[in-house]
């Protein structure tokens, strides 16, 4: 067997196979003799079957299969060894009336070569890197619902402007009939709440449900319907009143700072605040995290230039599918991913540039660090080493989370190394802020 480079330009190579007889020959008699043993044909007796007629039956066929695998192990061995870079996978050209009796059988592929470029990290615009503050606003507003959550209800018989009224939706025509408990402090409507205040148990109300809520996304549990359908509901429902409560604000003291944080690691209004504030700015930091990620790449893209092999690219893209797509549409699909085949580029250059690697203890550590995080969220704040391990072992065993792991711990690698040699600017805002800026 002989393999040949011929390059075509920076980003373009045809790669010639050659195989004689020799190469497969052997491998091809061995199966067909394997055959014969084996071949079930009327007017012969088991393995007493003529060679002739198994070549003339099966021969074309593993010949075939044959000269394909030694193609497919050759091929990739020969782009492994030379360390030729390519995108997508080898193409073959299309040989019509192709010979399979030659005595050399010729192939040829095109390549498509990933580019020679450089990347700098430290771009000449700065990015900016968002530092979410927690203001006093959102401080209190927190220790409000807080307040709230862990109140009691005081149950009454009349209803008044802040009360929850418990009781039921209906609406024949749209065949609505859903219980519910409205907040009075969530509806936007001053007619509804108008009509609502003043009125006792198995009173009968009827609302609109246009601008019923101050949040719309509210409507739809509300009715007992899809959010879809509530959007376009413009109608009048009953409410029947059932039940009508005050929630009674929950006092600050030790005893509700010890169900929030645990024994004595809150001791004060003081310390509350101050724990509300970190944590909130603990999980505003992903957030900024995210989006400082999200624009570096962005400028990276923008500013690292390089020419692709479009024309392989896009004849690749026709045919790497289940199904062959028209040019036109292969033309659809590389105007997508184009800027995302750039930064795998250019993120893959970053990553073996800085020696960027995750090893097997320390995404174990990494899975540890998200199963503490998941467990945290369900009420177990403090698991035993041991029980973190067997989980973490457990969940290493599954290839597709340790592929997905393996990409969060790289993505936070780059993140570091972003937040380290980047050219960043930093500015400090509060959360509405920042929704308003990062996402206008």
């Amino acid at each position: 067997m002989n393999i040949t480079k011929e390059q075509i330009d920076e980003l373009n190579a045809v790669v010639k196979v050659a195989i004689s007889k020799d190469d497969y020959q052997d491998k091809v008699d061995k199966i067909l003799k394997d055959y014969r043993k084996q071949a079930n044909i009327p007017g012969f007796r088991k393995g007493q079957v003529p060679m002739g007629l198994i070549k003339k039956q099966y021969g074309k066929a593993v010949l075939v299969d044959e000269v394909n695998k030694l193609l497919q192990d050759n091929l990739n061995k020969y782009l492994t060894e030379e360390k030729l870079d390519v995108l997508g996978n080898p193409l073959p050209k299309q040989q019509e009336n192709f010979d399979w009796d030659k005595e050399v059988l010729d192939f040829e592929f095109e390549l498509g070569l990933a580019p020679n470029f450089d990347v700098q990290v430290k771009t000449k615009k700065a990015v900016t890197h968002y530092k979410i503050v927690a203001d006093k606003k959102m401080i209190e507003e927190q220790v409000e619902r807080i307040q709230k959550q862990y109140g009691k209800l005081v149950s009454k018989t009349e209803v008044e402007k802040m009360d929850e009224v418990a009781g039921t939706f209906k609406n024949e025509e749209e065949e609505i009939d859903n219980k519910t408990t409205l907040e009075l402090g969530k509806l936007k409507s001053k007619k509804a709440v108008d009509a609502l205040v003043g009125k006792k148990v198995g009173d009968v109300v009827t609302l609109k449900t246009k601008g019923l809520f101050k949040e719309d996304y509210l409507l739809a549990s509300a009715l007992g319907v899809d959010r879809e359908k509530s959007e376009k509901l413009n109608i009048e429902v009953t409410f029947t009143i059932e039940e009508i409560n005050e929630r009674q604000p929950a006092e600050l003291n030790q005893e509700l700072f010890d169900k929030l944080f645990g024994k004595d690691n809150v001791k004060s209004e003081k310390e509350l605040r101050d724990r509300i504030k970190e944590d909130s700015e603990k999980q505003f930091e992903q957030q900024s995290d995210q989006k400082l990620l999200n624009d570096i790449t962005e400028k990276l893209i923008e500013d690292t230039k390089f020419e692709l092999p479009s024309e392989f690219l896009k004849k690749w893209i026709q045919v790497s599918g289940e199904n062959p797509i028209s040019e036109d549409e292969a033309q659809d699909e590389f105007e997508k991913s184009e800027k995302g085949l750039r930064y795998q580029l250019i993120e893959g250059k970053i990553i073996q540039e800085n020696n960027l690697q995750v090893q097997l203890e320390e995404l174990k550590e990494f899975a540890k660090g998200f199963i503490k995080s998941q467990m945290a969220q369900y009420g177990h704040l403090d698991p035993k080493e041991e029980e973190l391990e067997n989980i973490a072992t457990r969940v290493l065993g599954n290839q597709d989370e340790v592929k997905r792991l393996s990409e969060q711990l790289m993505s936070q690698k780059l993140l570091n190394l972003y937040k380290e040699k980047a050219n960043l600017k930093v500015k400090e805002v509060t959360y509405d802020d920042f929704v308003k800026e990062a996402y206008s």
